[in-house]
């Protein structure tokens, strides 16, 4: 749930600039490209600290290295969130950021079928996470001038 208020919290804190004067932040796409590099950022972020163990308890058993998983897709988060705020990149990386949502799907269900905690959290339950994947696969694709 983190990921998600963190989204939403820093599009408000970002058309809030906008509307105080800060002329990039003055529409709304460039404020939601801004949050979900945020949100994709804080996300990735736990695929290194207290929270990795989690992550890799996630990660569905047909899986081979579940370890190097959560490292590769901590890292495309980070790429992905650098990429939406580059013009050229946006749409490429947006695209590239809901395939990578989608198959990182089975691990937010096998977390939530299974009950898994993140950082001693309970995981959403799974319909839950799923209206959470939607949210954040429209906000990523709303936020690509190419893609809307």
């Amino acid at each position: 749930m983190i990921p998600f208020y963190a989204l939403i919290v820093s599009f408000i804190v970002l058309r809030c600039l906008g509307w105080a004067g800060w002329e990039y932040f003055d529409s709304w796409q460039p404020a939601l490209q801004a949050a979900s590099g945020i949100m994709l950022l804080l996300a990735a972020s736990a695929h290194w600290g207290s929270k990795r163990g989690d992550l890799v308890r996630m990660v569905p058993s047909w899986v081979p290295q579940p370890e190097w998983v959560v490292t590769v897709t901590g890292l495309l988060e980070i790429a992905g969130a650098i990429g939406l705020v580059i013009p050229a990149l946006s749409t490429l990386a947006a695209v590239c950021l809901v395939v990578l949502l989608v198959a990182m799907f089975p691990a937010n269900m096998k977390a939530a079928n299974e009950r898994l905690t993140i950082g001693g959290r309970p995981v959403p339950t799974l319909p839950v996470r799923t209206v959470l994947q939607l949210v954040f696969i429209a906000a990523i694709l709303l936020s690509a001038p190419g893609i809307v």
